[in-house]
């Protein structure tokens, strides 16, 4: 008995994994399950940021930074680092583009995993940056191709969450989160002097505050667990990261083709 009830706790808990990962990337959208997948997303944006950092020199998923450099660089007549900086830039919308073009291919054919293409895309090209990393030493020419190339994986996952939440989530830049977390702040913190104000009253946005909260405390985690994996272990520390991605992507993708060979056996 004691057995029985052992396994089927097992299998209660594996359920509810798998009814969790399916929620997260699934077509049915909520708060609760954008919020989960923006997340995850922040931690890998953290940590392919300033494990890219590491590696490249450039941090790869704030444009602001990338089109001031552009121009400071062609006002001073630095025409190479110039062009470098546009690449990135047009890298970062081409990925943006993918995104957006893989999304709504799913619709299109209404398949499944519409939101897991994307992912699995990002995973595919984290894993051959790592690859190339580790095994092309001649930085000269690895770091020309290496910068659009973690620029364009950022725009691509940065479109995903864009595209799931409606713009309300963005994971792989924080000026905008910061933003509205000193927005929230400053309604928070506002003293409602009196009741009768012809506007109403004041009143922050918890659940906001909460979520933005969470969503700055996943991207400095990844930071951390990228800067210290690409310290000690190098471009091996893309792997986890592709795993994780690969691990949302794959458990909707599997189930949602599972339904549709059920679905024309029986018919």
């Amino acid at each position: 008995m004691s057995e029985y009830s052992n396994n089927q706790e097992r299998r209660s808990i594996t359920t509810q994994v798998v009814d969790g990962l399916q929620s997260v990337i699934g077509t049915e959208r909520s708060e609760t399950a954008d919020a989960r997948l923006g997340l995850a997303l922040c931690f890998i944006a953290g940590a392919v940021n300033a494990g890219g950092f590491l590696a490249v020199g450039q941090y790869t998923s704030h444009m602001s930074g990338v089109i001031s450099a552009l121009a400071d660089n062609l006002a001073l007549g630095a025409v190479h680092l110039m062009l470098n900086g546009l690449g990135a830039a047009i890298a970062f919308i081409l990925g943006a583009a993918c995104s957006a073009f893989l999304i709504h291919w799913g619709r299109r054919h209404r398949a499944y995993g519409q939101y897991a293409f994307p992912l699995v895309v990002e995973a595919i090209l984290l894993l051959a940056f790592g690859l190339v990393g580790s095994l092309y030493s001649h930085r000269a020419f690895f770091v020309p191709v290496a910068i659009p190339l973690l620029c364009f994986i950022m725009g691509l996952q940065n479109a995903i969450i864009t595209k799931i939440s409606q713009a309300r989530i963005r994971t792989t830049h924080l000026t905008g989160m910061i933003t509205d977390l000193g927005i929230e702040l400053g309604k928070l913190f506002y003293w409602n002097r009196t009741m009768t104000v012809p506007t109403g009253r004041v009143v922050a946005d918890r659940a906001k505050l909460s979520l933005l909260c969470s969503l700055l405390g996943a991207f400095f985690t990844g930071g951390l667990a990228g800067a210290y994996g690409f310290h000690f272990i190098g471009f091996a520390a893309v792997l986890p990261l592709a795993v994780l991605l690969l691990i949302l992507a794959g458990v909707p993708l599997a189930l949602g083709r599972g339904e549709i060979i059920d679905h024309e056996q029986r018919t």
